[in-house]
């Protein structure tokens, strides 16, 4: 997939997000908000690729497209070399680091699991938030 495909897939997973959260569909609204910001950032990921492609041929890098196929979140800010950003803004806005907080938990696995009302509630409205959310973060970022 390229960058654009991914951004679509991210927007639309989040739109998914809320219409299931309207529809006190908490388990689903969950797992697609988690899956949003997945697929934000695996944009980021093309983006670091993209500036420098020698990454996927650096000897330390060995493994760099294999590590790329995770869902694991906190792996694919490491991917996309957003540690550090995430880091000073989540200090300088404590509500973006709370979201943050919240969205570092969700697992592709959530799609096998029962979600309450509060868990979903508090992963969606985590993502999209113009102001603190995490996907328009990563948006500015992709």
């Amino acid at each position: 997939m390229n960058r654009a495909a991914w951004q679509q897939l991210a927007e639309e997973r989040i739109r998914d997000a809320e219409a299931l959260l309207n529809a006190q569909r908490w388990s689903g609204a969950y797992y697609l908000a988690g899956y949003a910001v997945e697929c934000g950032l695996k944009s980021c990921i093309l983006v670091r690729v993209a500036a420098s492609p020698e990454i996927l041929f650096e000897e330390q890098n060995k493994r760099f497209s294999t590590n790329c196929w995770t869902h694991d979140i906190e792996d694919l800010v490491r991917l996309a070399d957003l540690e550090a950003v995430r880091a000073l803004e989540t200090t300088a806005n404590p509500l973006l680091g709370w979201n943050w907080q919240v969205v570092k938990d969700w697992s592709e696995k959530s799609r096998y699991e029962i979600k309450s009302q509060v868990q979903a509630e508090d992963l969606v409205y985590a993502v999209p938030d113009r102001a603190i959310g995490v996907l328009p973060w990563i948006m500015a970022r992709w």
